[in-house]
């Protein structure tokens, strides 16, 4: 039988035709000489009937269906009985009597039901991820994947982008993440590297000559995981000769605008707004803001320098912070207990503990209370957090980096736990004129804020060339694309002379060796005359997760990776044959003895 329409498609237009339809059993209901079958495919359900009356060979093949069965009927559309519509199902107003029917596969019982919202761990539904992936809103997650990607093609071909393909095979360099390698058989003894991003080959493209490039580009990076991290991943890229940061941007906006009209019905205003790098982390703690609700960082340290509470004024006196978020009607909504907890949570940002007062109608309640009974600094503090009676203080006393990182999780926790954010809302921000570096506390050294191909500003180029400055003070034509507190994408202008990159480089601890040896054939290719260019990537998995409205990534990639880098389905990684291994020059060494 050839199918003529799909499961979910079938309504009060068809009544009184003849369908045939292919799907999965969802249900089976059994009435005795009546037998109603819930057939689900990938647009929906609708319901089946078989008796005597419609066909005795059918309701047969009825009385041996179970639950996932692949089956094809033959039938009539019918309207349902009145009091036995279901509005709640597009399919709900018809049903198909069936004259034929036949089983195409049998199923054994699955191992969790086949429908939307499970209660069960993840490992087990990656493992049967076949399965999972039936389910209606996993399907729905992955047809919004397609939507969007056929969004962004349509948008970049309306412009004139060329989709060009990089290699997955290249060459490792030390900056970023950890690289996959992988070993060559033919030379021994070397490795090839799966691409953290396109970004060196992009570039070259700039200088090839073909001024508009994208790519839906598959990357990999071995790192540390977390809900919006895969090892495997994929971003839209791009780039382009000739741009300044704004006509980049504005490709970027009429792109996000093109996806939400195509993927969600939704128009989005442009242009975007715009905040310094700078700025975001005054105010909000993070260099991707959520701005969908107030309770914004205040700086208090001019107040608090001279307070009896030494530990506000210490902290300023040692270079520090003291900054505090007023929560709105936070007194009533946190107990004494609850605050404990909050500050055993900020010590994994460094922070010592959390201060905090409770703003009464005499002026401040709390174990700090007794330090501010002058009533000039009360009102200063008033006024600078704009609290008012009922309202909760929360300090911060550090360095600048325990201060951002302890009131911006305080800030973002405490509006998800008491409903503050609009959820319906698609705020895009853009973040601009970041630092060129950043500090790593772990390695104890400067980095490349984006990546070491970043173009400092124009007015900053003398910190990275002349030797007797230092370079750290510069910041970068960079631009991150923030979505509801997330980073969607980011991107900058990129370098395009030689001498600025390898300075670049010599900022970054680079020898004038290593730098050869890591990069020689790119900074060769700027020998070449190279156009100034730049371009962005936006992480795919992330914007379709915020799309779809899911909360991990995981829910919207066909086959991924678990929070342990494992894929339960085909449990890799494995180990290999010993024969592949010596075909490589590969021995593995004995985790029993490497542990001693």
């Amino acid at each position: 039988m050839k199918r003529t329409t799909y499961a979910g498609l079938v309504d009060e237009k068809l009544i009184g035709e003849e369908v045939v339809l292919k799907g999965w059993v969802q249900k089976r209901r059994d009435l005795g000489g009546l037998i109603f079958i819930d057939l689900r495919d990938i647009k929906g359900i609708v319901q089946l009937v078989f008796s005597e009356e419609y066909g005795e060979d059918a309701l047969k093949v009825a009385d041996q269906l179970r639950g996932e069965y692949v089956i094809e009927v033959r039938g009539k559309v019918v309207a349902r009985a009145d009091k036995e519509v279901n509005d709640k199902m597009r399919t709900g107003k018809v049903e198909v009597d069936i004259v034929e029917a036949k089983i195409l596969a049998t199923a054994k019982t699955p191992p969790f039901y086949i429908q939307d919202d499970i209660n069960v761990s993840d490992d087990l539904r990656l493992k049967y991820r076949y399965l999972d992936l039936r389910r209606p809103e996993m399907q729905r997650s992955i047809l919004m994947r397609n939507r969007i990607i056929q969004a962004v093609h349509s948008f970049f071909d309306s412009q004139e982008f060329i989709d060009i393909e990089t290699p997955t095979l290249t060459k490792s360099t030390p900056e970023g993440a950890r690289d996959y390698l992988v070993p060559s058989r033919v030379y021994p003894g070397s490795f090839y590297a799966l691409p953290q991003s396109p970004q060196q080959f992009k570039q070259l493209l700039m200088g090839a000559g073909f001024d508009k490039y994208y790519q839906i580009a598959r990357c990999y990076r071995d790192e540390d995981l977390r809900g919006d991290r895969q090892p495997e991943f994929t971003q839209i890229d791009m780039e382009m000769s000739f741009a300044d940061p704004e006509e980049i941007q504005e490709v970027t906006e009429g792109l996000i605008a093109k996806v939400m009209k195509d993927a969600l019905g939704k128009e989005v205003q442009l242009p975007f707004a715009k905040m310094s790098w700078d700025e975001s982390m005054a105010r909000f703690g993070t260099d991707q803001p959520d701005v969908r609700f107030g309770m914004e960082l205040k700086d208090l340290s001019e107040i608090m320098k001279n307070v009896d509470f030494k530990v506000f004024s210490s902290a300023v006196e040692n270079g520090g912070q003291v900054k505090a978020i007023a929560v709105p009607g936070g007194a009533d909504l946190y107990s004494r207990k609850d605050l404990d907890a909050f500050g055993k949570y900020v010590e994994r940002f460094g922070a010592k503990g959390l201060a905090w007062l409770k703003v009464t109608d005499d002026g401040f309640s709390g174990p700090i209370a007794k330090f501010f009974g002058d009533d000039a600094v009360r009102d200063e503090i008033l006024a600078k957090t704009e609290a008012k009676v009922g309202d909760l203080l929360l300090f911060a006393a550090d360095n600048s980096r325990v201060v951002a990182n302890t009131l911006s999780y305080l800030r973002v926790q405490i509006a998800k736990e008491q409903n503050m954010i609009d959820e319906s809302k698609f705020a895009f921000l853009w973040i601009v004129d970041w630092p060129l570096f950043d500090y790593d506390v772990d390695l104890k050294r400067y980095v490349a804020a984006h990546h070491p191909f970043t173009m400092p500003n124009e007015e900053d180029l003398h910190y990275l060339m002349n030797a007797d400055e230092d370079p750290h003070k510069a910041y970068a034509q960079s631009y991150d694309i923030i979505l509801n507190g997330l980073e969607l994408g980011g991107g900058s202008i990129r370098i395009h002379r030689r001498d600025i990159q390898e300075k670049m480089f010599e900022a970054l601890g680079f020898t004038k060796e290593s730098a050869e040896a890591q990069f020689g054939y790119f900074l060769n290719a700027l020998d070449y005359g190279f156009p100034p260019h730049g371009g962005l990537a936006i992480g795919l998995d992330r914007f379709v997760r915020l799309l779809a409205d899911r909360d991990n990534i995981r829910d919207v990639i066909a086959f991924p990776k678990n929070s342990k880098a494992v894929e339960p389905l085909t449990s890799a990684p494995a180990p290999v044959a010993t024969k592949q291994l010596e075909d490589l020059g590969i021995f593995v060494a004995d985790n029993d003895e490497d542990k001693k």
